[in-house]
């Protein structure tokens, strides 16, 4: 695995986007992994791992999280912003590789392929880019999310970012993280190491989490100018115009427990779109961690064929 980062061109100011890279960089079949909203591209280290021998891994980490730059303009945490940066980080990705030597640059370089797997906001990411016309997704993991999210399901998200909190010890950071990421299902403590390690940095002698704090400004009283407005906007984020638009397949994971997408809507999804595949997940709500055997097993099995 290599940290890299590249620039991004936001409204009137560059920032930067870290994303990991896993496996050989000139293997043609690339899986982007996006991740959700207070979360960062380290929480697909088991997966990628799992994955990297077969294909190029690419986790991002988004505007405002992890390794990449907090956005200057608070109000740029915005799906439109997430778009341009993913749409950046696609191109980046899907680059032909420099040939080292001389015989290897007479060869046509293979067409890149990519598959998308995202969880919760990098779901919703992935779906409005698979929606866009000549879409270079060829197949589309959604993770815990679909084409209807509650308001008290999206609220209640937005209630997990803190304000300024700030931690003693790595230890005080797992015990935080195991009480609000609960929902994430049974982890080991390896794992839950893993995610303090990486959800947190040192600072001045104490440990803050690894995002700004603002990302959650753009959940308060108004709607993200990208979401469309549909009948069902009094129940929740409306995308089922979105989600008629995506031709490419899809396989859709959830948690038992979840709250986020719920039985009706992944049912509504799946009688809309038959072909739908979908996975779900006993003991675990929103979201699974993509970190146990089972759940890594069937995202390989779909993103392989």
């Amino acid at each position: 695995m290599q940290q890299q980062y590249f620039h991004a061109l936001g409204n009137g100011s560059f920032h930067r986007v870290a994303y990991t890279d896993w496996g050989e960089p000139a293997n043609a079949h690339i899986v982007m992994c996006v991740h959700g909203l207070a979360r960062n591209s380290r929480d697909f280290d088991y997966l990628a791992a799992a994955l990297a021998p077969a294909c190029r891994v690419v986790c991002m980490d988004v505007a405002g999280r992890g390794e990449s730059d907090w956005l200057e303009n608070k109000s740029e945490y915005t799906f439109a912003t997430y778009q341009r940066d993913a749409a950046a980080m696609l191109a980046r990705a899907t680059a032909p590789a420099a040939a080292s030597r001389w015989f290897e640059r007479l060869k046509p370089a293979a067409p890149a392929q990519v598959d998308w797997v995202g969880t919760s906001m990098g779901g919703l990411i992935g779906m409005f880019l698979a929606a866009k016309k000549n879409s270079p997704i060829r197949r589309l993991v959604l993770n815990d999310v679909g084409a209807l999210v509650p308001w008290s399901a999206l609220f209640r998200m937005k209630g997990y970012i803190t304000r300024g909190r700030s931690f003693a010890s790595e230890a005080e950071v797992e015990t935080y993280l195991r009480k609000v990421c609960a929902p994430f299902g049974p982890l080991t403590d390896g794992q839950w190491r893993h995610l303090a390690r990486h959800s947190a940095r040192r600072v001045k002698g104490h440990y803050e989490l690894r995002y700004d704090p603002a990302i959650g400004e753009g959940l308060h009283g108004h709607i993200d100018p990208e979401f469309p407005i549909g009948p069902d906007l009094m129940r929740g984020i409306d995308l089922w115009n979105v989600w008629s638009k995506v031709q490419c397949p899809m396989l859709v994971l959830r948690g038992e427990r979840s709250e986020v997408l719920l039985p009706a809507t992944l049912a509504e999804m799946k009688r809309r779109k038959p072909d739908l595949e979908v996975a779900e997940f006993p003991e675990v709500g929103h979201a699974p961690a993509l970190m146990s055997d089972e759940q890594i097993r069937v995202v390989r099995k779909f993103l392989r064929r």
